[in-house]
């Protein structure tokens, strides 16, 4: 089941707890699963907020609403420090929170003026990683690396169930480093493609490695949304030259805008490649009609991805059915592409009914 959320960093960090506990609440009435919060310590003009802190606030705000941190700059924090935070975090929300883990590679100033060589941030990151799960079983750890020294260091109580870590970026070294460390992946400012083969070459890396596939597989996107899509482009250009001080037009291909349909359209893609895990981080007029047609893209790529609903009305059969990707058992359990087994194609429904299936071929019943 493709589980689908929002990202209001802005909006939730507000001194009024009534604001943002209706907005929380308007989250958990549209049917989304969780709500992401980014990370940036100081950001190119100096904006930023701790996705830590705003998670804690999320969580201790609504008793349902799950939060994802996508991406945490783990690499400019000792790692002690964050296995305390996820400890502690696990006690007040146990199994809410998903961290996603990144290297900051948008401001490079952020990352030196927070006391760290830009040069050794990807290695810094994989020492972290490497402390936190060892961290997260509660057994004391001593550790020698570059640059971290820990001697007998034990974090207790240990978060349970453990907090899910995913790695963030791409290229050779997400995959590399989500192999190694990873429970899951989470892509950005790509296109369904990239993420399939991403995707592929992780799970193939983690076989070679002999550590459990990875069940975790998101993408993250912004988009511009209206009821009747006008202005939904204009809206969402104007943010992301704000935030990233580059022209509107280099996003185009990576974003979506325009209706709830529209933006289900350019994700269905997404979804056939594997993303279980998606976040919108919507533009709209207000934060709740972004909430609100967030919800409707959300019921669309549900209605979409039920392959026996999608095939059923139409007499159709399948004679090799993919497993399904429902659920962390179920994933686990499916063939590695190290076993030279080909990844199945998701494919539209023969019938044009516009719905998306996960066979792999198709026979018409009798």
């Amino acid at each position: 089941m493709v589980k689908l959320g929002v990202a209001l960093n802005e909006d939730l960090l507000t001194p009024d707890p009534v604001r943002r506990r209706l907005l929380l609440d308007h989250i958990a009435a549209a049917g989304l699963d969780h709500v992401t919060t980014g990370d940036h310590i100081s950001f190119h003009d100096g904006s930023g907020f701790d996705g830590l802190v705003t998670a804690t606030a999320m969580l201790a705000t609504h008793d349902q609403v799950n939060v994802v941190v996508g991406v945490y700059l783990a690499a400019l924090r000792h790692p002690m420090l964050t296995a305390r935070q996820l400890a502690t975090l696990s006690q007040i929300a146990p199994g809410r929170l998903v961290l996603g883990v990144g290297v900051g590679g948008d401001d490079r100033n952020e990352v030196a003026n927070a006391g760290v060589d830009p040069g050794t941030r990807g290695r810094r990151l994989d020492e972290t990683l490497e402390i936190l799960h060892s961290l997260a079983s509660g057994e004391p750890l001593t550790f020698h690396g570059e640059f971290f020294q820990l001697r007998e260091a034990r974090v207790i109580p240990a978060p349970c169930p453990p907090v899910p870590l995913v790695v963030g970026g791409g290229g050779e070294t997400a995959v590399r480093r989500t192999a190694r460390f990873g429970d899951g992946w989470l892509g950005i400012f790509c296109s369904a493609r990239r993420f399939a083969d991403t995707v592929d070459r992780i799970r193939v890396a983690t076989a070679e490695l002999g550590r459990p596939d990875p069940w975790w597989f998101g993408v993250s996107m912004w988009c511009g949304m209206s009821e009747n899509g006008i202005g939904a482009r204009t809206l969402l250009g104007s943010r992301l030259e704000t935030l990233y001080q580059m022209p509107a037009e280099k996003f185009e291909r990576v974003t979506a805008a325009g209706t709830p349909e529209n933006v289900a359209d350019r994700l269905a893609p997404f979804v056939a490649a594997g993303a279980e895990h998606i976040t919108l981080i919507t533009v709209a007029k207000d934060p709740v009609e972004g909430v609100i047609l967030a919800g409707e893209v959300r019921r669309l790529l549900q209605k979409r991805r039920d392959p026996c609903i999608a095939c059923t009305g139409h007499g159709l059969t399948t004679a090799h059915a993919n497993p399904p990707l429902a659920d962390h058992d179920t994933r686990r359990t499916r063939a590695s592409p190290a076993a030279n087994t080909k990844r199945p194609q998701r494919l539209p429904c023969p019938k044009a009914c516009n719905k998306w299936s996960n066979h792999s071929q198709y026979r018409h019943g009798t």
